[in-house]
C-alpha cells in the first residue's frame, strides 16, 4: 500500500463509482480502475464489487475504508497544521452552507476573505442542511453553516442569527391585502414546500405542527428561487427566508402576508466537528462571519 492508492481507494468508497472518483480527484476513470486494482493485488483481496451502476464495497473494503478515512483525516489536519504555521499565507478553507445561507448571505462575506487572505484556497459546497451537516461529519467541509436543526450527535452548533420565515404570496394576491389572515386560512392554499432534508421544512413543518396545522404540499421543490418564481406565477403560496425576498418585493412580484398570532423565526448555526481542531483559516472565516452578522443586526 502507498498513500496513493489509499487516496484513490478513499474517494472510490465515499463516491461508491469510479467515475465519480475520477472527477473528484481530477484523474480518468481508467486511471482510477488501474489503481485500485493494483491495489487490490497489492493486498490479495477484492476491495469493491463492480456493479452496472457503481461500486459496492465488500468486508474488506469497508473494513479498509474505515483506516483509510482516518489516515485522511489526518493528513488533512497535517496540512491545517503547517499552513497555521504560515500565518494564513497558504492552506485551504472548505466551507459548507445549506442553501439559503449559500445563495444569500455568504457571497460578499467570502469575497472579503479572499480579498484578505488570497493564498488561501476557498471552496463553498451548498446544499440542503443534512446533506451538509453529512461532509462535516466526513470532513468534506472544515465548517459549516446550516438552517434547521443539528442531529448528529459528532457535531455542536451555536446560533449567529435569527432569521424570519415569511408567507408570500403572488403580487395582488387577495391575501396580501388582509390586515390580519388566520395561519388556518392561509395553509388552506395550495403551499409550496422545499424538499424533504431542507432546514427550511424542518423549521416549518416543526412550527406549525405546534400549531396543530397539517399541510400536504401542493408542489416540492429543489431550491428557494424555484419556490419563488413558482409563487410569483400563481402556482401556490409559501414560507421563505427574508434574506431571500428583498428584490421580489421592490420588483412587486412577490407580497407577503400578515399572519394573525403567527411569527416563524429560526435560528441559523455555525456547525463543527466536536473532535476537530480549529485551524486558523477556520478562526479567519468565524471573525469575519461574526462582523457580517453585526452589521446585519445593527441596520
Amino acid at each position: 500500500m502507498n498513500f496513493h492508492h489509499l487516496t484513490i481507494f478513499d474517494a472510490v468508497a465515499r463516491e461508491k463509482s469510479i467515475g465519480r472518483a475520477g472527477r473528484r480527484l481530477r484523474i480518468s476513470q481508467p486511471a482510477v480502475s488501474k489503481q485500485l486494482q493494483l491495489l487490490e493485488h497489492t493486498l490479495g483481496t477484492a476491495l469493491v464489487d463492480r456493479l452496472p451502476r457503481g461500486v459496492r464495497l465488500t468486508a474488506a473494503g469497508e473494513l479498509l475504508a474505515g483506516y483509510t478515512q482516518r489516515i485522511m483525516n489526518l493528513a488533512a489536519e497535517a496540512e491545517l497544521a503547517l499552513a497555521e504555521l504560515r500565518g494564513l499565507r497558504g492552506g485551504r478553507l472548505t466551507v459548507g452552507a445549506s442553501t439559503t445561507i449559500g445563495i444569500y448571505f455568504l457571497p460578499e462575506l467570502l469575497a472579503r476573505y479572499r480579498r484578505l487572505y488570497p493564498r488561501i484556497a476557498l471552496n463553498l459546497e451548498v446544499a440542503n442542511t443534512d446533506v451538509i451537516q453529512q461532509y462535516l461529519h466526513e470532513r468534506r467541509v472544515d465548517i459549516a453553516v446550516t438552517e434547521g436543526f443539528v442531529h448528529l450527535p459528532e457535531l455542536q452548533a451555536r446560533v449567529f442569527l435569527v432569521d424570519e420565515l415569511v408567507p408570500i404570496v403572488p403580487f395582488g394576491h387577495p391575501l396580501s391585502h388582509a390586515r390580519s389572515v388566520r395561519l388556518e386560512r392561509f395553509c388552506a392554499e395550495p403551499v409550496l414546500m422545499r424538499e424533504q432534508g431542507s432546514g427550511t421544512r424542518e423549521v416549518i413543518e416543526a412550527a406549525l405542527g405546534k400549531k396543530g396545522v397539517e399541510i400536504t404540499p401542493l408542489m416540492t421543490l429543489g431550491s428557494t428561487e424555484a419556490i419563488k418564481r413558482s409563487v410569483s406565477a400563481g402556482v401556490g403560496v409559501s414560507f421563505v427566508s427574508s434574506l431571500t425576498i428583498q428584490q421580489e418585493l421592490q420588483d412587486h412580484r412577490l407580497a407577503t402576508v400578515a399572519l394573525k398570532g403567527f411569527r416563524l423565526e429560526r435560528s441559523l448555526h455555525v456547525v463543527q466537528a466536536r473532535d476537530q481542531s480549529v485551524s486558523a483559516a477556520v478562526r479567519a472565516f468565524l471573525e469575519l462571519l461574526e462582523e457580517a452578522t453585526r452589521d446585519r443586526c445593527s441596520a
